[in-house]
């Protein structure tokens, strides 16, 4: 049977968009307590658990939809598919050093280095070889999540390792997801995405919900999500700077 490689997953699409929403109302809350428009600890733990859960959603999301992009380059040759990875990848990074420079500007001490779109930037390019590989990317998904339990301990006297998972004494950001051990939950989206997306189809059985109305709003934001990240936490800055919370 021939696959329509122009068909949408609504059940990544809207996952996706859960994971989404759910990420950027923890941002807000944490923009909004650092500059005290509200009293709320952003260490609590109902907060923490939170964002833990969804984050990692997001980044297996990231990893299964990178296999089903790959699935539809079967016909491209090698160099073709890492130019495109290369340039995909390249672009996101950049909007994270975009929102580095955004946050430097308004936040200073505690500004995102490197924060969910570096680490999507450096996954997309760093997964090029391994995305048609299975246990591979399992093995690599223990070594990065266990190999973040030490490398996350360790204090260094530098500040280039950070992206990493290595940072100095007292080094605080509102948004920190380096490779070690993040890049292991792409990697562990990859290999559940070769495994029940095989060949860009399911290989299993699930009720079509695309129809239901919360489903399809839920798709619609999955599939803007890149987008949606970008602008929400300017839009936020702008809010409180027009109520006069934040002075320039």
């Amino acid at each position: 049977m021939k696959v329509d490689f122009k068909t949408r997953f609504w059940e990544i699409d809207s996952l996706r968009g859960i994971a989404i929403i759910v990420m950027i109302i923890f941002h807000a809350i944490t923009v909004l307590s650092y500059f005290n428009v509200i009293d709320i600890d952003n260490n609590h733990l109902l907060l923490r658990g939170t964002i833990f859960v969804f984050a990692r959603l997001f980044l297996l999301l990231v990893g299964i939809s990178l296999t089903l992009s790959y699935a539809r380059l079967e016909d491209w040759n090698r160099k073709k598919i890492f130019l495109k990875y290369l340039k995909r990848g390249l672009i996101i990074f950049s909007g994270g050093l975009a929102i580095t420079l955004v946050s430097w500007f308004f936040i200073r001490k505690d500004f995102i280095i490197f924060g969910v779109l570096h680490l999507i930037g450096f996954a997309i390019i760093f997964a090029i070889p391994v995305l048609k590989k299975k246990f591979l990317n399992l093995l690599l998904a223990v070594f990065f999540t266990l190999g973040g339990f030490y490398v996350n301990r360790l204090t260094v006297d530098t500040s280039w390792l950070i992206w990493l998972g290595a940072s100095p004494a007292n080094f605080t950001t509102v948004d920190y997801f380096p490779v070690f051990p993040w890049f292991g939950v792409v990697l562990l989206g990859i290999f559940i995405g070769n495994m029940l997306y095989k060949d860009y189809s399911r290989t299993f059985k699930i009720k079509d919900l695309s129809s239901n109305h919360v489903v399809r709003l839920l798709s619609f934001l999955g599939r803007h999500s890149l987008m949606l990240y970008l602008i929400h936490q300017p839009i936020i800055i702008i809010v409180l700077v027009s109520l006069g919370y934040i002075t320039l």
